[in-house]
């Protein structure tokens, strides 16, 4: 009832502007059968006569002048909202939620966001540091980080990273008491620092490749975590060997205060893919954001 009473009074603004059924029905779309039909309709509901016809123009009457003087600078209100909702639908605004782990949301997420947002105060981000493997569209994200190989087949993957290595490390004084590995199972007679796996609860084994043949060990220790700077630092205090993301140690590697073990099992894998389900409809928020994130190689 609402729509209709709102299109009435609509046509009936037209037709009292316009002076005339031939012009508002053109202006609105309509026949100006239907539109004569439509005013009738109105004024029998209200049970006053709004508008004197004649042969040659069309008139307000005074009940149907005061209700346009009422009227019509309302809908003009309402056109230029909409103009400017128009405006907005084209303009990068709006909030976009993205889950991914710390290493990603600290070495690819960060850096991208320090450029583009100065620039777009209308656009927020919201970032969730997640160690799992999230639903994203349950939980309402925008978009997700995953590494390249865990992506899902349905979802649209763009790369945000370069090709990633892995390293293990550990400190002086850790190698000064124990032999150092040659093989990744040797690993295995070693206190390592384990990475607990939140999406099932169990601990993550170290994967290694060489020359195409692919090695995993599951490794024990004293310590287990479930993020990259408690591994990192205890790594340093000589606690024991950690399996890390090669850009977090190759400072503390250069510096002397850990040694890079097994390197030449260590080879290069797909790196960090922003993700998102391939029906969504890309604002312009969220188009600009994935551009700035896109990988492009040197």
């Amino acid at each position: 009832m609402m729509s209709e009473n709102f299109n009435n009074l609509a046509a009936f603004v037209a037709v009292a502007q316009e002076r005339s059924f031939t012009k508002a029905a053109a202006k609105l779309g309509v026949s100006q059968s239907a539109l004569s039909q439509t005013i009738k309709a109105l004024e029998a509901r209200l049970n006053i006569r709004l508008l004197t016809r004649n042969t040659r123009s069309v008139s307000a009457t005074e009940a149907g002048q005061r209700l346009l003087v009422t009227l019509a600078p309302r809908f003009d209100e309402i056109e230029l909202e909409l103009a400017a909702l128009s405006e907005l639908r084209d303009k990068p605004a709006g909030t976009i939620r993205i889950t991914a782990g710390e290493h990603a949301a600290l070495t690819v997420l960060q850096p991208a966001l320090k450029r583009i947002l100065p620039d777009h105060p209308d656009i927020s981000v919201e970032i969730i540091v997640d160690y799992g493997l999230t639903d994203i569209v349950a939980e309402g994200y925008d978009a997700g980080v995953r590494l390249g190989e865990q992506l899902a087949k349905d979802m649209i993957a763009v790369p945000i990273g370069p090709p990633m290595r892995m390293a293990v490390v550990a400190a002086p004084s850790y190698l000064e008491r124990h032999s150092v590995p040659q093989t990744p199972h040797d690993l295995t007679s070693h206190n390592c620092i384990n990475i607990r796996m939140p999406t099932y609860g169990g601990l993550s084994v170290w994967e290694f490749d060489q020359d195409g043949k692919e090695t995993r060990v599951r490794v024990e220790g004293q310590l287990v975590f479930n993020n990259a700077p408690l591994r990192l630092a205890s790594a340093c205090d000589g606690l024991g060997m950690a399996y890390m993301p090669e850009d977090l140690v190759l400072r503390h590697i250069s510096d002397g205060r850990l040694i890079r073990v097994l390197e030449d099992w260590c080879e290069p894998f797909a790196g960090y893919h922003l993700y998102y389900p391939s029906r969504r409809h890309a604002s312009p928020a969220f188009a600009l954001i994935v551009d700035a994130l896109r990988y492009r190689a040197p």
